[in-house]
C-alpha cells in the first residue's frame, strides 16, 4: 500500500516527503564509504582479516543500493532527492574503492582514471541539465553499477588466501574489464539522453513558444516623423 492510497478528493496526490526510508538508506550508504576506506587500509591493506571486514562493509553498502530503490517504488516514495543522491552515493562508494584498490596496486590506475572521469563528468552533466528535469539512472547505468560492484567486491576480498584463488582473481579482473566497457558505453548514452532531455523539456518548450509568439506578433508601425515647416 502506497501513501497515495490514502489520498482523497480532487487534484494530484501530495508529493512524497524527502524524509523517508529509501533516502535514509541512501544517506547510510554515504556514511559507510569512509568506514570501508579505513578498514581497507588497515595494516597496510594486505591483512586478510581487515580486507574481509572491508568487503562486509562494501557489501552492506551495495545491498542498500538495491533495497532503497525497491522500497521507494513499492511505497511510492520516489523523490528528486533520491533520484540525484542515489547515483552520487553509488559513485562515492565505487570511486573510493577504485582509488583505494589502485593505491594498493590491485587495480591499474589508468582504469581508475577512465572510470572516475566518466563518473564525475556524468554527475556534472546531471546538474547542468537539472533545470530541464532530473535524469534518473537507466538500464545501462544500472548494469554498469552492478558490474563495478561485483568486480570491486571481489577484488576487495583477500582472494590470495582462498582455494582456487588464482581462478577467482582472473574472474574478478574479467568482471572489471566488463565494467570498464559498460562504464564508457553508458556514459555516451547519458550524454545523448541529456541532450534529448534538454531539447524536449517543458522549460525548452516554454521558451520556444515565447520566442514563436514574439516572432508572430505584428510589427508596430513606426510613428511618422514630424517635419518642421520651413519658413520663407
Amino acid at each position: 500500500m502506497t501513501p497515495q492510497t490514502f489520498h482523497r478528493g480532487e487534484g494530484p496526490a501530495p508529493r512524497p516527503t524527502d524524509w523517508n526510508l529509501p533516502n535514509a538508506l541512501t544517506v547510510l550508504r554515504f556514511l559507510l564509504v569512509p568506514v570501508y576506506a579505513v578498514l581497507l587500509f588497515q595494516d597496510g591493506g594486505h591483512e586478510p582479516w581487515w580486507r574481509f571486514w572491508a568487503w562486509v562493509v562494501f557489501a552492506l553498502a551495495a545491498v542498500t543500493d538495491g533495497v532503497d530503490g525497491k522500497i521507494a517504488r513499492r511505497r511510492g516514495e520516489i523523490t528528486n532527492f533520491g533520484k540525484v543522491a542515489d547515483p552520487i552515493a553509488d559513485k562515492a562508494l565505487t570511486g573510493t574503492a577504485f582509488i583505494g584498490l589502485s593505491v594498493l596496486g590491485v587495480v591499474w590506475w589508468w582504469v581508475t582514471v577512465v572510470i572516475l572521469v566518466r563518473e564525475i563528468g556524468i554527475t556534472v552533466l546531471r546538474f547542468v541539465v537539472i533545470r530541464h528535469g532530473v535524469m534518473p539512472a537507466g538500464r545501462g547505468g544500472k548494469l554498469k553499477t552492478m558490474l563495478q560492484t561485483l568486480a570491486l567486491g571481489s577484488l576487495t576480498l583477500p582472494l590470495w588466501v582462498w582455494p582456487f584463488g588464482d581462478v577467482l582473481t582472473t574472474i574478478a579482473y574479467v568482471l572489471l574489464g566488463a565494467a570498464l566497457v559498460m562504464t564508457v558505453v553508458s556514459g555516451v548514452d547519458y550524454v545523448f539522453k541529456a541532450a534529448r532531455l534538454r531539447e524536449t523539456s517543458e522549460r525548452t518548450r516554454t521558451r520556444r513558444a515565447a520566442r514563436a509568439a514574439r516572432a508572430a506578433a505584428p510589427a508596430q508601425p513606426e510613428a511618422p516623423t514630424e517635419r518642421t515647416a520651413k519658413r520663407d
